[in-house]
């Protein structure tokens, strides 16, 4: 049995000094014994020979020096695992709030786990549909990359993560795909929200998830993303399962970091985070990936708030150097009701290129992603030239190219947070989208391609519903985003 201490010294804030233990170590699991018999539990934050320094997981409200004690596990903060963890949601901690049953563990992992060995690591190279055509047409996610969704205060990512979780999926049908969902310091709304979209649409099946709220403990919020991990480890190369896993918001775990460092008395860093935030979040992102050995592979996308809009606040700025990639979000595109706002030119996704193709999405998916991305980007540009020196600075392609990008927005990217899009149906559109271009300007696309895609595209846009005279309408009349701004 674990030998317990009444040498408490001093309680700090979340933080308290145990004197005179033996053998405790760094990250180890401890139980605080209230005069009342209530038990709280705390982790230990560092030890300097006899002493402890311990993080509390609840209030130090009620702890008597005195009279409390405390006795260390043992181990570090683990999690039980079984098949059952599929469905079920939890808090912070671990622990079940769905009102089913305690899971039966086969087995318990220390949360901590290991980022993958660079030798072990299998290269990225297949494709998982999103449903969401800026994502899979133009920034494609590859089974084990690591991609962020950068956002920004006010910008609807809750619903894009939600919408994610519910669509994602990879084509072969041989595979099991499931979700990790951890979300980190958000509100009582919020959480609300994400339970009712997994019960609704029956994502929840699928799905392991653990909310921490932003009542709840700081230490709790440093914890969970490492649940979350360590469930999805388990399904991935235990289970071989193909698991997605979706973090937000990991500004605010920075946040309660920051919060742990400040209350420890380390010297800060940027903006008062603590010098080991790069570390720190490395040890997070990198246990996300494909190993040789194992067929489950472990796909993350963490979700983060840019404050003030900053891309050079620390947490993205060190994200990108991490991950493979960059999802942005744009406010402009929120704010004339294009959802999901993903702007796509500052967008990245560094692996997209060995996903996509012959064999695992359409031999024509480069070639339309490349074409899409030039003309849209010309067509911004012609559009901002317009706003400068008026539309009679045009010539007639920079019109077309302008209406061009108002319908990429409007059509292409501003799909909707419940419209399901299969990679064929996006390829479909982006061929439909480039179809009102001359053929002369498909100078990205192989001859091959423009005679298989290009005309049938054409002529299906022509048999439309739409009349030939809504057809010029379309081309020459349609509002650009910032002129629905001004209306």
């Amino acid at each position: 049995m674990a030998k317990q201490y009444r040498t408490i010294q001093e309680v700090a804030g979340p933080l308290m000094l145990v004197k005179n233990v033996e053998g405790v170590a760094y990250d180890e699991m401890g139980e605080i014994q209230l005069p009342n018999g209530e038990r709280r539990l705390c982790q230990v934050l560092e030890v300097t020979g006899d002493t402890a320094l311990v993080q509390l997981f609840n209030s130090a409200m009620g702890i008597d020096i005195e009279n409390s004690t405390v006795r260390f596990l043992g181990h570090g903060q683990e999690l039980g695992l079984s098949p059952d963890i599929l469905g079920r949601t939890f808090d912070g901690m671990g622990r079940p709030i769905d009102n089913a049953p305690e899971i039966i563990p086969e087995m318990s992992r220390n949360i901590n786990g290991l980022p993958i060995n660079p030798a072990a690591r299998e290269y990225p190279n297949e494709f998982i549909q999103t449903g969401i055509s800026s994502i899979d047409g133009l920034n494609t996610l590859v089974r084990g990359q690591k991609l962020p969704i950068f956002s920004a205060s006010g910008l609807p990512h809750n619903q894009l993560a939600a919408q994610i979780v519910r669509q994602a999926q990879v084509l072969d049908d041989h595979e099991d795909f499931a979700v990790v969902f951890g979300a980190m310091g958000i509100t009582f709304e919020d959480a609300n929200f994400f339970i009712q979209e997994f019960y609704e649409t029956g994502a929840i099946e699928r799905t392991v998830a653990f909310m921490n709220l932003a009542n709840e403990p700081t230490i709790e919020r440093i914890a969970t993303p490492r649940l979350a991990l360590t469930a999805a480890e388990y399904l991935a190369f235990e289970l071989d399962m193909q698991v997605l896993v979706i973090l937000t918001d990991m500004t605010y775990y920075a946040d309660a970091l920051r919060e742990v460092s400040a209350a420890r008395k380390e010297v800060p860093g940027r903006r008062g985070y603590p010098g080991y935030l790069y570390t720190d979040l490395a040890t997070i992102y990198e246990r996300a990936g494909r190993k040789k050995d194992s067929k489950g592979s472990i796909t993350l996308i963490p979700i983060l708030t840019m404050p003030d809009d900053d891309k050079t606040h620390p947490v993205p700025d060190l994200t990108g150097y991490i991950t493979e990639g960059q999802i942005m979000l744009d406010r402009s595109l929120t704010q004339v009701s294009i959802n999901p706002p993903v702007d796509v030119l500052p967008s990245l996704s560094r692996l997209k290129d060995d996903g996509i193709g012959k064999g695992k999405t359409r031999e024509d998916h480069a070639a339309t992603m490349n074409q899409l991305f030039a003309a849209y980007s010309r067509g911004k540009d012609a559009r901002e030239l317009s706003d400068i020196l008026g539309e009679s600075a045009l010539t007639e392609m920079d019109k077309i190219y302008v209406k061009f990008s108002n319908e990429f927005e409007k059509k292409y990217i501003g799909q909707g947070f419940r419209e399901n899009r299969s990679i064929f149906d996006t390829l479909s559109l982006g061929w439909e989208l480039l179809s009102v271009l001359p053929e002369s300007e498909l100078n990205r696309i192989d001859q091959e391609l423009i005679d298989k895609y290009y005309y049938e595209a054409k002529e299906r846009v022509e048999n439309s519903s739409i009349s030939d005279e809504d057809n010029s309408c379309l081309l020459y009349t349609s509002p650009s985003p910032r002129d629905a701004t001004l209306s």
